[in-house]
Order: C-alpha cells, then structure tokens, then sequence
C-alpha cells in the first residue's frame, strides 16, 4: 500500500447516470483523496495507466455462500470447518479476480462459525481476502428451507441445521449469532428449490414466529435477510421489518409496493435462475428441485420482470456456492436480459449494495472513501457485458489484479518515471 494516480479513461462513479472522464484519482493509503482532471503528484506515487478504461467502485456481491456447495451438498456439509474456511478463502480470493472487493455471505451448513472466523481473519490482516460481512447460519423452522436433515437418514443427528419451532428457541438462535459474531440474520421464511422436503410456494413461518425473529434482531441491532419465494413470504417479511428479500421468486406487484413503501432492499439473484433452466433443460438438476423449478420457472421469470419494472431498492446478489462463482459476474447480463437499464445494474452492485449493507465508505468513489476499484475495457452502460472483462482490481489501496498485484494478470511492465502500463 502507497500513493498512486490512476489515470482514468472514463469513469463510473457508482451514483450517477452516465460515465465521465477522462480523470485522474489519487489514493492514498487505503483511501480515495482527490478525484478531478488533474490531482497532485506525492513523490512517492507511482501512476497506473487506465486511460484506456472504465473506472468503477469494487463491486458488491450481497448473497454469496462461500462454505456451500450446491453441486455436492450433502457430503460437503459434513467436512470440517476448518475445511470449509479453507476453501472458502481460496475462492472469495478468486471471485475476487472478477472485481468482487466485498460480499455478504449469507450463512453456512456447519455447526461452527467458519464464515465468522474468515471475516475476521480478513479483517485482521491475517490473510488477504475481499471485506466481508456475514450471516453466520440460516436459522429455519423444522421442515423449512435451511432445516438439511432430510438430506440424511432419520437415525443421524447431525447438527448442520439451525431450527427452532417455539419463540424461546428462535430468540436463542438470533442471540447466538450475535454472540459469537455475526453481522446479519438469515432466516428462510419458505421453502426453496435445492432443499428436500419444502416447497417455495408455501410460507413456512408463522407470523408470530417471524415476528419474534424479528424483533429480537431489532433488539441486537442486527439486520435481518429474508429467503423467500412465495408472494405471501414475501408480505410476511416485509411487514416484520426485514431489510433485505433474497430471490423474492414469486413476488407480485403487491409486495413490491410494499417493499418499495417500507424501502427494502430486493435481491433478485437473477442468473441463478438461467443456471438452473440450464441443469433442468441438460438434465443435471438435482432431484429434489427438478418438480418445484419445473411448475415454477415461467412464474420466476415473470417476477423478476415485475421487479426489475419496479421502483423497489435493487442490490446485486448471485447466491453464487449454489452454482459456481466464476458464473457471478454473469448476474450483470442476466439483471439487463430482465429488463433493468444497464446503469440501475451497476448502481445495484456499487453504491444500491453499499447502501443495503450500511457501508457509506464503499460503493462510490469520492474523497475519503475507501479506494476499492476496478477497472474495465470499453462503456459498461452502452454493454453490460464488459463487466466481465475486468483486468484490475484494488480493495483499499492495494493492488489485488493488474499491476503491481502479487494476483496480478501478466502483461503489465513497469517503465521508466514509475508509470505503469499494460502490454496490449
């Protein structure tokens, strides 16, 4: 970490309706402290060369399962934690190559905190990683979308899931998240595709139960993320105070005024619904899912329209673990392919996510806020798709992709006068 000027060709600056530029942007440590068409040169900095492309905020994925892995569920769940974290680092490095420099994860299949014990790994400096805050479990009712037992015979007693079928015992569960560390509560209020057992149609908490849930988060000063599918799910959440739907599959234009006049956040997680017409069609669906994805898919699409014609608050989510993460950054072209304009898609994963997770120094790029940016060849607004062509990366003032990184891509040099360019 040091000084550098990046030498902008255009710029996105998370807020605003269209890009600008040329500019130039002065880092500072880990902080953003000029941004004009000309910044002040420290002796120390060395100038990067982006003049040939956009400049964005880092991007925000706000649902990621970093421990889970969709495509052998019930064997992985029984790996230790200390496994999980492992590769759950290794991948959160990966994804964050894509230009992902912060992502919620949005709970974990293990009777431990390994999502937890990552998080503040990160934090500490131990290991390098994207910022990450966490929902550590994904606190369920018996029979409801995060209960996993059905995965496994009825004489086992593996505690990967975390349940609770009476008000004392949903109030223990939020307490114990608090307590050992997570940032978000996730709660699963239908059923869901993957799961056994369980229906996305049909509400799986009672109101009082959700409520309870709630209010006990409330009391923490926790937020609360809501799994849900059916429209009644989606009303039901709402009216506890959830800040957060997540897919919201079957909403209907009643919960989206709801959710636009309370002002929570909807998650769409678009492309996992293409990954999924993708297996149905190919065949390579999980059982369990192939009779609920098959009645529904037409209603999901249908929905996402509805949503992306809304005015409901839209932050970019992938619910990436349940397909592969290297898809992630696909949900930009799937979120377009819905209906939503390309620049309420990059504001969902920069300044719309930052906002949901009540992050004000990340998201946008001003003075003083943190310097996570990326950076990519051509106009992300005139095509979306550019965004998956990201070649550099930098969470707080280091260089994690492209020049100078120790994940950086070859082809950059470093010429003389310390400016640095790519070998195009």
């Amino acid at each position: 970490m040091g000084a550098f000027v990046l030498l902008c060709g255009k710029l996105f600056d998370g807020v605003s309706d269209r890009l600008t530029g040329p500019v130039e942007i002065l880092v500072e440590g880990d902080r953003i402290t000029e941004i004009g068409p000309s910044v002040r040169r420290p002796q120390d900095a060395r100038t990067i060369d982006l003049s040939e492309r956009t400049v964005s905020p880092g991007f925000i994925d706000t649902h990621v399962h970093l421990t889970m892995e969709a495509a052998d569920l019930a064997q992985q769940t029984l790996k230790s934690s200390a496994a999980k974290a492992l590769k759950g680092l290794n991948i959160a490095r990966e994804y964050m190559r894509y230009g992902f420099t912060t992502l919620r994860d949005m709970g974990c299949v293990d009777p431990a905190f390994p999502t937890v014990d990552l998080r503040n790994a990160i934090d500490s400096g131990l290991v390098d990683g994207p910022r990450l805050l966490v929902a550590a479990h994904i606190i369920s009712s018996s029979a409801g979308h995060g209960d996993l037992r059905g995965f496994y015979a009825s004489r086992w007693d593996i505690p990967v899931s975390a349940i609770a079928d009476d008000a004392g015992a949903i109030k223990a569960l939020v307490r114990r998240e608090h307590t050992f560390g997570g940032d978000w509560i996730k709660t699963t209020n239908t059923g869901g595709y993957f799961s056994p057992g369980d229906d996305p149609a049909r509400v799986t908490w009672f109101d009082d139960e959700m409520n309870v849930l709630a209010a006990t988060a409330s009391q923490l000063g926790m937020p609360v993320a809501v799994h849900t599918g059916a429209a009644e799910g989606c009303k039901q959440a709402l009216r506890a105070g959830a800040r957060s739907l997540e897919h919201a599959y079957l909403i209907d234009q009643e919960a989206l005024e709801m959710a636009k006049q309370a002002g929570t956040f909807v998650v769409p997680t678009m492309q996992m619904t293409q990954e999924d017409l993708h297996a149905l069609h190919a065949r390579t669906l999980p059982c369990q899912a192939v009779w609920k994805f098959s009645r529904d898919n037409g209603k999901i699409i249908e929905s996402q329209r509805l949503i992306a014609r809304s005015d409901v608050k839209i932050a970019y989510g992938t619910d990436c673990g349940m397909f592969p993460f290297s898809h992630g950054i696909l949900e930009f072209q799937a979120m377009v392919a819905a209906g939503l304009e390309p620049v309420r898609v990059l504001k969902a994963a920069t300044s719309v996510a930052a906002e949901l997770l009540e992050q004000d120094d990340i998201g946008v790029l001003a003075p003083g806020k943190h310097a996570d940016l990326v950076a990519m060849p051509g106009d992300p607004i005139a095509d979306i798709g550019v965004t998956a062509k990201v070649d550099f990366v930098m969470k707080s003032g280091n260089i994690y992709r492209g020049p100078g990184g120790h994940c950086g891509r070859s082809g950059w040099h470093l010429p003389r006068r310390g400016e640095l360019r790519r070998d195009d």
